[in-house]
């Protein structure tokens, strides 16, 4: 069928998927700034068209990246805390977890410092980095005050209490 490889898929999704390996590596290596939308089509082996049919801009390839990358850990979190028994049984198994984070962390650190630093210069970049760590604020939220209400956590400010937690889960990854 034209369209699709030998295994039915779409060309399409492995063309995109290529090009977002190929851009982490170049970012990860050269650097935001210093990679250019050549680099990444060499390293993907494909055309400046076939990229820009999948991505409207370099930036736009960035900002994927990290939306995959911490929408990852927001499934596992979401997966953890459907299983879990209770809230102090999530947080359990979110700690536990711990160790992947930091395995998947540190071979992206340089990415991660580059997703920081191109957003500490760019207000769309900032919005997009920013929100994953809204949405971890609030599902650590939900969490404690679900804690709260169940009985199985003693009486704290859920805000802050998850500030907390996303602050030193970010401090951990950096470190």
């Amino acid at each position: 069928m034209p369209g699709r490889n030998k295994d039915g898929e779409q060309g399409g999704a492995e063309t995109r998927s290529r090009i977002l390996k190929a851009a982490e590596a170049c970012f990860a290596r050269y650097g935001y700034d210093s990679t250019g939308v050549a680099e990444i089509c060499r390293a993907a082996a494909v055309s400046k068209g076939a990229l820009y049919h999948h991505f409207p801009s370099k930036q736009a390839i960035f900002v994927e990246m990290f939306e995959i990358w911490m929408g990852g850990f927001a499934e596992q979190m979401e997966r953890i805390r459907a299983e879990a028994g209770s809230v102090p049984d999530a947080l359990l198994r979110m700690v536990k977890m711990t160790g992947l984070v930091f395995h998947r962390a540190s071979g992206q650190l340089p990415l991660f410092i580059e997703f920081l630093t191109k957003a500490s210069r760019d207000p769309d970049t900032w919005r997009a980095t920013i929100a994953p760590y809204k949405f971890f604020r609030e599902f650590f939220a939900d969490l404690i005050r679900r804690g709260i209400e169940e009985g199985s956590l003693g009486p704290v400010d859920p805000e802050m209490s998850a500030r907390m937690i996303v602050s030193f889960g970010a401090g951990l990854v950096m470190q």
